[in-house]
């Protein structure tokens, strides 16, 4: 998870710092979809095993299947944008590349600036 989610301090903002902070809002956003998932999986397994009674394990399971449902779709809506950004936005026609840091500063091997702002 980031330090700041916003990248950049008052006017000192560019179009780069923008990209940055829709990555961290997005990082930041699955984490605590995460942490959150596995807050609920545990109060459904506690619920599963502390009711004897039918309607209580009916209860953890259908909070089973959702949590896994949402966590599910939430990953895959990730994996998809993030799939579509890297050939849109990726060097070598088409090929995977780190497309949320399309504007770092970048250098061969001797050190000279290859692009990025």
């Amino acid at each position: 998870m980031p330090d700041r989610i916003v990248p950049c301090d008052g006017l000192n903002c560019n179009v780069c710092h923008l990209a940055e902070l829709a990555q961290n809002v997005l990082n930041t956003g699955i984490f605590i979809i995460v942490f959150l998932s596995a807050l609920l999986f545990a109060y459904a397994g506690w619920l599963y095993l502390t009711n004897v009674t039918l309607g209580g394990a009916q209860k953890a399971k259908s909070i089973f299947t959702n949590v896994a449902i949402g966590l599910i779709v939430v990953l895959v809506g990730w994996l998809v944008v993030d799939t579509i950004m890297r050939v849109m936005l990726g060097e070598n026609g088409g090929a995977f590349g780190p497309w949320n840091s399309i504007c770092a500063v970048r250098t061969d091997a001797a050190g000279r600036v290859l692009g990025g702002i």
